[in-house]
């Protein structure tokens, strides 16, 4: 397992905590993911040969947010 952080713009509470958090977890090679509204990022640990993190950021814009 490997660990990136992503910076997520667009999270105004903790339903959009939980949004986030929810999208990255349900990745295939996802392993975790704890999401921060105060730090305005995602720290995510992940199998490298089964998620990118260019499909994370994809998968948070998809959730109607903004990832980088």
């Amino acid at each position: 397992m490997e660990t990136t952080v992503l910076k997520v713009t667009g999270m105004s509470c903790g339903g959009c905590v939980k949004s986030v958090t929810n999208v990255l977890q349900g990745l295939p090679g996802v392993g975790k993911a704890e999401v921060s509204l105060e730090k305005c990022e995602a720290r995510v640990e992940y199998e490298p040969g089964r998620v990118t993190r260019e499909a994370m950021a994809q998968a948070i814009a998809d959730a109607g947010f903004e990832a980088a």
